[in-house]
């Protein structure tokens, strides 16, 4: 009798645990971005709606194993960056559109994919790095090409999808034609051949082997922190950031973002935490932990960002620049620009 009666107790726990383990709640998260970047905005997350989170970093080959996994996919959220690759999401028919109120009414028209299949989360905009005694308060993206910054000028790969954006955006404001000359100007006025990281840009600024530069501002939060150790603090106090614009523009942006994946076992899960990485709060921690720009208005921005003055984002449209990467790339070609 005992032995039926633990065997019957033994059943019910198990039981239990099966039921427990069938109504968990949890979504699996694909993700580009460092694992540290992204692990405040996942506790936060877990906390407030008990969802798991389990997370796959994958720095290269996110389309692909997508693709592989086909519809046995375990993904949930697809996150990355650069608008590029979240166009090459949709375009490899990679994810599912989606209709949140709460989404649309966080996150500005332009930096949403009109369909639904893509949402920005951060923006980050490609600033000017300049030597902090140099004599200068404002720039445009064109200035980069004219003669007197001959010998003076220090960017990363004319091929990494940042500057890729960056050259499909002046392709909007200019053309094909402009936009060639424009990189053969900036190629001659290298201190350096192209190569190298955004950081390296403010380093090389310090030793003097260069005066002006292109890269990222949230780099600029990442160095004057402390972030990235003493001596990439140092970087960033001996430079100045300026917010350049096109002539008849804007600063140039790009952004961090999600999409739901096409076979997402928890789809409902995936637009809960979309919803949530829009919200006043998690915008706040992507800005301080990021010092990226957030892309709902109401989030303040990281002080050590907000230092560099009100960003005037351009407004070209993010697709229409993520349309022009091939013929950048290929007018990047053209120059040598990286040889």
């Amino acid at each position: 009798m005992r032995t039926a009666i633990t065997g019957l107790f033994g059943a019910l726990i198990a039981a239990q645990a099966a039921v427990a383990t069938a109504n968990a709640e949890e979504l699996n998260l694909y993700t580009t971005r460092e694992p540290k970047l992204v692990e405040p905005l996942l506790a936060s997350f877990t906390e407030k709606t008990g969802i798991t989170v389990n997370t796959i970093f994958l720095k290269d080959g996110m389309p692909e194993r997508v693709e592989q996994e086909g519809d046995a996919s375990p993904a949930d959220v697809l996150m990355t960056v650069d608008i590029g690759n979240l166009s090459d999401l949709v375009d490899r028919g990679l994810t599912q559109p989606i209709s949140s109120a709460a989404l649309e009414a966080a996150i500005p028209a332009n930096l949403r994919d009109k369909d639904g299949n893509w949402f920005a989360l951060s923006q980050r905009a490609r600033v000017l790095y300049a030597d902090k005694d140099l004599d200068l308060t404002t720039f445009t993206y064109e200035d980069l090409a004219k003669p007197e910054w001959k010998g003076k000028v220090c960017i990363r790969l004319g091929q990494h999808p940042y500057n890729v954006a960056l050259t499909a955006s002046y392709l909007l404001h200019h053309g094909e034609e402009e936009t060639k000359a424009w990189l053969e100007g900036v190629k001659a006025n290298l201190a350096r051949k192209a190569g190298g990281g955004d950081r390296d840009v403010a380093r090389d600024i310090m030793g003097g082997i260069c005066e002006i530069g292109i890269a990222n501002s949230y780099y600029v939060g990442l160095m004057r922190s402390g972030a990235g150790g003493p001596e990439q603090e140092e970087w960033g106090k001996a430079i100045k950031v300026i917010l350049p614009t096109f002539e008849n523009g804007g600063t140039q942006v790009n952004i961090s973002g999600a999409a739901v994946a096409k076979h997402a076992p928890n789809k409902d899960a995936a637009v809960q935490f979309l919803e949530y990485l829009a919200s006043d709060d998690a915008q706040k921690i992507y800005a301080e932990a990021n010092y990226e720009y957030p892309v709902s208005a109401k989030a303040a921005v990281a002080p050590l960002i907000a230092e560099l003055g009100e960003l005037k984002a351009d407004a070209s449209v993010l697709t229409e620049v993520a349309a022009k990467r091939k013929q950048a790339s290929e007018l990047t070609e053209a120059v040598g620009f990286d040889n």
